[in-house]
């Protein structure tokens, strides 16, 4: 099987930019080039068009359209809800609750407020990566400001108990923050039902422009801005409206929110096929998050003997597109906070990998994804078998089309070889994400064979993985562990 352009499976981290979203923000780039504010029927026309954007956004959740106040992002939103929140309240307490897997827009802007003084409890998740209820309950004080919590996890699609999270805030008077980013537009959300005082949407996440995103605030919700200026967005959010992000946010809402039955139903679908061939077609493969009720277009998944760096490298050179362990983790390091938060053991945070669908995703594509890697994890494998004990070295290249030469021209040689993601020490541009990998012995030989080729060749490093392989004393220690949370029911 043979593909014509990239399988994008990395959903979770952005989505193309809808047609119909795409086509109504452009009249916004030239001549409705008016200000919301002005008086003019330039400015009358972009009042127009953000209204009904608002209006589109608030019926994804529905919200209130007042209730509405737009962002660049995800990121804004989430720094927004929580410091606007803490510090309108601050004199009335200093503690906040969050979980440990949340994204680094939240763990971050936790952290600075435990620098200023305040208190965070990060309180913990299970092996199925769901927050307990009753951690958060334990976790209150009678000086918690705020709990944020995210509706379901990025890296393993896990949906969190948002329901009796946000009851134990309202009886306890306590404000609540949600994170919708990688579920608004996925799963049903009705703030009306819920007692969500602050819920974050990211446009990017549900096939918007990048740069854009909202959040939902109670009309009873206590909230100063966190930057100064003007008055726009009811003076939370100063600074000139980007009125084609704004149209074209509220085009992908309204798309999101018609569509949101029928796409989940056939995301599901996709998502249980590529689950259940991987797992049935390759050994080794454990999936993270499986137990859970998980978003509909997420698969976490780890293969024993497979860094996830390695695998995405391979499946990146056969036009796969996915996210790995160093991909999801945001936190510089090379483990998953969030596999590690679940209690997973290093070797499998390690050789994470996480698929995505989206709607434009079909039932060929995930008959070649797996295909492609049952013969990424094999190739793997067996690479790591003949070069065990070996050192390794890493040949890098201009640019990915290079990278795909050479790999290409040695295929068929005698000398064995890998594709492999770029050294991580390698931080200035110029270099492809993509890389070679082989056995340093057969460094000049490889090199020679490449040179007759005209490949350009930026550098050679020595290979340094993110996770070596355990050893037998390691693999025995975290057997035990793993056998006692079974028996525990951890």
């Amino acid at each position: 099987m043979s593909r014509s352009k990239e399988l994008f499976l990395d959903h979770a981290a952005t989505s193309p930019l809808h047609p119909d979203a795409l086509g109504v923000m452009l009249p916004y780039f030239g001549y409705h080039y008016g200000l919301p504010d002005s008086f003019s029927d330039l400015g009358a026309r972009s009042k127009r068009a953000v209204d009904e954007a608002r209006s589109r956004a608030a019926g994804l959740i529905n919200a209130q359209p007042q209730e509405i106040i737009f962002t660049s992002g995800g990121t804004e939103s989430n720094n927004l809800a929580i410091l606007g929140t803490v510090y309108a309240k601050g004199s009335k307490g200093s503690h906040i609750i969050t979980s440990s897997i949340e994204h680094s827009s939240v763990l971050n802007t936790c952290r600075r407020l435990e620098r200023e003084g305040f208190h965070v409890t990060f309180v913990p998740v299970d092996s199925r990566g769901r927050v307990d209820p009753a951690s958060v309950r334990k976790a209150v004080r009678s000086d918690t400001l705020l709990i944020s919590i995210m509706h379901a996890n990025h890296v393993t699609g896990v949906i969190q108990p948002i329901e009796e999270i946000s009851l134990i805030a309202r009886e306890k008077g306590i404000a609540f923050h949600v994170d919708a980013a990688q579920s608004a537009g996925k799963i049903p959300i009705d703030v009306q039902e819920l007692p969500i005082d602050l819920l974050t949407l990211s446009s990017h996440k549900l096939y918007g422009p990048k740069g854009m995103g909202a959040l939902y605030i109670r009309n009873s919700a206590e909230i100063v801005p966190i930057f100064s200026g003007t008055g726009e967005e009811k003076g939370l959010r100063p600074g000139t409206a980007n009125i084609p992000g704004i149209v074209a946010f509220g085009m992908a809402c309204h798309m999101a929110q018609r569509d949101l039955k029928s796409n989940r139903t056939m995301l599901t679908s996709l998502r249980d096929a590529l689950e259940q061939q991987v797992t049935g077609r390759i050994s080794g493969a454990v999936v993270h998050g499986k137990g859970s009720l998980r978003l509909p277009h997420i698969l976490c998944v780890s293969f024993e003997g497979v860094t996830g760096d390695s695998l995405a490298a391979n499946l990146n050179a056969m036009d796969i597109i996915v996210s790995s362990d160093s991909s999801l983790n945001e936190h510089g390091g090379n483990l998953s906070h969030v596999l590690e938060a679940m209690h997973v053991a290093p070797q499998d945070t390690c050789d994470a990998v996480r698929l995505s669908l989206g709607w434009e995703n079909k039932e060929n594509d995930v008959r070649y994804t797996v295909s492609c890697m049952e013969k990424a994890v094999n190739r793997i494998r067996e690479f790591s078998r003949v070069s065990e004990g070996t050192e390794l070295n890493v040949f890098t290249f201009p640019d990915r089309k290079t990278a795909l030469t050479a790999i290409e021209i040695l295929k068929g040689n005698v000398f064995p070889f890998i594709p492999c993601p770029k050294p991580n020490d390698i931080v200035y541009a110029g270099h492809s994400p993509l890389a070679l990998a082989c056995m340093a012995a057969h460094h000049d030989a490889i090199g020679g064979i490449l040179g007759d080729s005209d490949i350009d060749i930026k550098g050679v490093s020595k290979l340094t993985p993110c996770c070596r392989t355990l050893e037998n004393k390691a693999r025995v220690f975290w057997n035990k562990v793993d056998q006692i949370n079974k028996e525990k029911n951890y």
